[in-house]
């Protein structure tokens, strides 16, 4: 069993990035080479630089939508209400503040709308029925707010036009979202080109990403915790491109750990990609092996997260915490809006 301490670190709050760089690819990236454990401080402009002609370059095209909603109940108290993943026509799996005050069969209310507490889970998770999928997209793109992290604060809790454009990918496509997936927040349609002018293939898949992801770890033994469930789609093309490059073995180089998710999810019973849609509830810690993903590219992480476990599992506890330390010291920026680390 594994304590939970070995994945926590010392973070001043000041390090917390608050608002994106002022350009996109402006981010610091520390390198980890594995191979010779040695950490290098560069820029993500140098990204392209650590690629060779041939890998194949996975990114996530899911797309953020206006997830947050604020609902009253009928004795006037506010509920916030984070819509993370569709169950069935009108139905979402919530994150819901305020959820302890609430009943089973309770209706909340948003503006002019009506919706019901169904089932109340565990860790702040409850299911809500709106009635059907078109009164869900017409409260959210009404009423919904971009589901900024809490860690980011914004004046009266309101977030602006940057955070509109800036939590959002450039490659953003299929809706589905309620938190970004960050490593891809770094690049730009130059970037893009350069690694396409390099015989880099980029191909997509879509996970959106929910409470699994982000999901504190609350249990002493992270063998304890239990993750959640995201839902992903591997296209075609994707699953033979990167089945090839292995085969003839190139890198496939993930960016973030939504794509690694994806992609390890769908290789674990044969080794291989397969096309098609799915549901992970993947729990990556130490001592997995990554049958796809050969590079990463993340952002940095919280203390004692899934994530952090992720790329522990990855690049090895000592060297990452290592890193992690220095990047306190050398003051990276952190988490969302903050710098980005790239594993080889």
């Amino acid at each position: 069993m594994t304590d939970i301490e070995l994945f926590n670190y010392d973070l001043p709050e000041s390090l917390i990035a608050q608002r994106p760089a002022e350009k996109r690819d402006a981010s610091r990236m520390m390198v980890l080479n594995r191979t010779t454990k040695a950490i290098t401080h560069n820029m993500f402009t140098s990204f392209i630089n650590f690629l060779r002609a041939g890998d194949t370059l996975v990114i996530n095209d899911t797309r953020v939508f206006p997830a947050r909603l604020h609902g009253t109940r009928t004795t006037g108290g506010a509920i916030e209400i984070l819509l993370c993943r569709r169950m069935s026509d009108g139905v979402w799996e919530t994150m819901t503040r305020g959820l302890k005050k609430l009943s089973t069969g309770e209706k909340i209310k948003i503006a002019d709308t009506e919706v019901t507490l169904t089932e109340k889970l565990e860790g702040g998770l409850a299911i809500f029925d709106f009635g059907s999928d078109e009164a869900v997209r017409s409260i959210a793109q009404e009423y919904g707010e971009t589901p900024l992290p809490p860690y980011i604060s914004r004046p009266n809790g309101k977030i602006d036009n940057t955070d509109r454009e800036r939590y959002q990918t450039i490659f953003a496509k299929e809706e589905g979202s309620c938190a970004a997936p960050t490593a891809g927040l770094h690049f730009t349609d130059n970037v893009l080109k350069k690694i396409r002018a390099k015989d880099i293939e980029i191909v997509t898949v879509t996970l959106h990403v929910g409470p699994a992801t982000f999901k504190p770890v609350k249990t002493k033994k992270i063998e304890d915790h239990l993750m959640g469930q995201e839902p992903f789609i591997i296209p075609e093309p994707t699953a033979e491109i990167i089945n090839r490059a292995k085969s003839e073995n190139r890198r496939v180089i993930a960016v973030g750990s939504t794509v690694t998710r994806a992609l390890e999810t769908s290789a674990l019973q044969t080794g291989n990609v397969t096309a098609g849609a799915g549901v992970s509830s993947l729990y990556i810690t130490p001592g997995f092996t990554f049958n796809v993903v050969d590079v990463l590219l993340t952002n940095f992480h919280l203390p004692k997260s899934t994530l952090l476990m992720m790329v522990t599992a990855f690049a090895g506890h000592e060297f990452i915490m290592k890193a992690y330390n220095e990047a306190v010291t050398s003051k990276y920026r952190f988490f969302s809006y903050g710098d980005v680390m790239l594993l080889v």
